[in-house]
């Protein structure tokens, strides 16, 4: 936020029915998981920004997005891209 780091990601959660990236799972600086929607994230190419500390949603809310999703790690993909709807598809070869 700001350049000052709230935390790190250590999973991305993705809808169980869709292909379609909710968000991450982050680990903060008090030890905390916390959950980040994909909707107010910004990726960038070093980073996951976002505008304020109040988008992560508490540690315990993250049970419910871990019981109603899947790790995007689960999901098969060998090169995972996400489009900037939160689509979640597989790498295109450069051949």
């Amino acid at each position: 936020m700001h350049g000052i780091q709230l935390g790190r990601p250590v999973d991305a959660w993705v809808d169980k029915r869709a292909e379609r990236l909710l968000g991450f799972e982050i680990l903060c600086g008090d030890g905390a998981h916390r959950f980040l929607p994909f909707a107010v994230a910004d990726l960038r190419a070093e980073e996951v920004a976002v505008d304020s500390a109040l988008t992560l949603i508490d540690e315990r809310e993250l049970d419910f997005y871990r019981r109603n999703s899947r790790r995007l790690a689960d999901c098969g993909y060998a090169d995972p891209w996400i489009d900037d709807e939160g689509g979640v598809h597989e790498a295109r070869s450069a051949a």
